[in-house]
């Protein structure tokens, strides 16, 4: 049964602005789940008068024709939504207002996660409207956020007053001390004196410390570590793993031949994209996608176009220096990873059940990949490059199951056990006058 008031949606300190720019990227590219009470919904919206749907299934099931339990909004051939109209715009929405539309549609872009008593409330980066910041302040659209975790906790009650996620195995803390982790990530992160691969790598050694403290107090209340003590753990830490990081990536050892064959293995399926107007010319059936993750593993010859924005590029262009970000490029990422942090995007129901250590290194491994795609992308120039990377990943990040998989959470484990992580980070960031060797 629903609570008689949904909880409260509070908004991230992270400065973000957001509206529709009605591209329709998100009508094209996605398979739109719906529900039974939505089918019928739609079904008696009288579709059958418009020319434009005459004889053209308004649903497909799910996972194929012979599963036929659970359906998604047709597509048609060209990737298009079958609602959506000549003028980019929803037929439904048109027609009889956003309400109308299945709940996946109304949400979208936004990310509501569930943090004990109320909801963090993000963006998906994947919209072009979001990542470039075009439109109101994101607190500006709370009271439709509000609309939507109603719907939300009507469909799963359990996310009102979910317990708090763990930072490893069995190691709980309380909401407010995971939040207090968070924001100490998400100030090293917003740290603008420094460079972002040097950013992460204090993160990634703030995780490492972390993961050997028991702030649980192992069961024993008045161990834990936890509020104002908490706080001023995590400052004195914050401020070592600053006086103890290397400068610069130069200084960093080049990633070892099993961590740079597993990192290419995680980019096949950041890089992909299966159905939709920008589904690969690689991914044409199984064999396709196998030869494509058998020259991901290879790393050498031309990179598979397993997505269509994916230029005539190779492996060894992917490993040439760039240099340094563009201060519009720094802004932009520095914009995505906090708000995916604060947000808590990255660790929970919303990113597979990670736990918090694991989540973050799952999300800093993305900036590698994004430098890497970069580099690959037919785009004009490389602040261009760098947005659509930004794009591709963040379609796939916390949404696509094969990153839930065992064998990638095996490979997150094996970088970060190895010390990978940090390398892959500041060998992809590294300028062009660096050592190849």
């Amino acid at each position: 049964m629903a609570p008689a008031m949904p909880m409260p949606v509070r908004s991230l300190p992270v400065v973000q602005n957001w509206d529709c720019g009605s591209c329709s990227a998100c009508c094209r590219s996605y398979h739109v789940p719906v529900t039974a009470e939505e089918r019928r919904r739609i079904e008696g919206q009288g579709w059958e008068n418009d020319p434009d749907l005459n004889g053209t299934p308004y649903f497909a099931p799910e996972g194929g024709w012979l599963a036929g339990r659970s359906f998604r909004l047709n597509h048609r051939e060209n990737g298009a939504c079958v609602f959506l109209g000549s003028d980019n715009r929803c037929k439904i929405h048109a027609k009889f207002g956003s309400a109308a539309k299945p709940l996946a549609c109304r949400v979208y872009p936004f990310l509501l996660v569930p943090a004990g008593d109320h909801w963090r409330l993000g963006l998906r980066f994947a919209c072009p409207a979001a990542s470039a910041g075009e439109g109101r302040p994101l607190a500006d659209h709370l009271a439709e956020a509000r609309v939507y975790a109603a719907a939300l906790e009507s469909d799963s009650p359990s996310a009102v007053n979910a317990p708090p996620v763990s930072l490893q195995g069995r190691q709980h803390v309380p909401w407010g001390d995971v939040l207090r982790i968070v924001s100490a990530v998400s100030r090293i992160l917003a740290d603008e004196e420094d460079f972002l691969e040097r950013r992460w790598r204090r993160v990634l050694a703030l995780i490492a410390i972390g993961r050997k403290l028991k702030l649980d107090g192992r069961g024993d209340p008045k161990k834990m570590v936890t509020g104002g003590r908490l706080s001023e753990l995590l400052h004195v830490l914050s401020e070592t793993v600053d006086e103890d990081e290397p400068e610069s990536a130069e200084m960093i050892a080049r990633p070892g031949w099993a961590g740079r064959i597993v990192f290419r293995q995680v980019l096949a399926v950041y890089a992909r994209k299966d159905h939709g107007a920008e589904k690969g010319s690689a991914q044409r059936g199984p064999a396709g996608r196998i030869l494509a993750a058998m020259a991901f593993a290879r790393g050498s010859g031309r990179v598979p176009r397993v997505h269509s924005r994916i230029g005539d590029a190779t492996f060894a262009q992917a490993e040439v220096p760039s240099g340094p970000l563009s201060d519009a490029a720094d802004a932009l990422l520095t914009r995505y990873y906090r708000m995916k942090v604060e947000s808590l995007q990255f660790c929970g129901p919303t990113n597979f059940d990670l736990p918090l250590w694991d989540g973050l290194e799952s999300l800093a491994i993305t900036l590698p990949a994004i430098l890497w795609l970069s580099r690959v992308l037919d785009e004009p120039n490389r602040d261009a490059a760098i947005e659509r990377a930004l794009r591709l990943v963040d379609d796939n990040f916390g949404f696509n199951k094969l990153l839930g998989l065992g064998r990638q959470r095996f490979a997150l484990k094996l970088l970060s056990g190895r010390g990978e992580l940090s390398k892959l980070i500041a060998w992809y960031a590294r300028s062009p006058s660096a050592s190849e060797t």
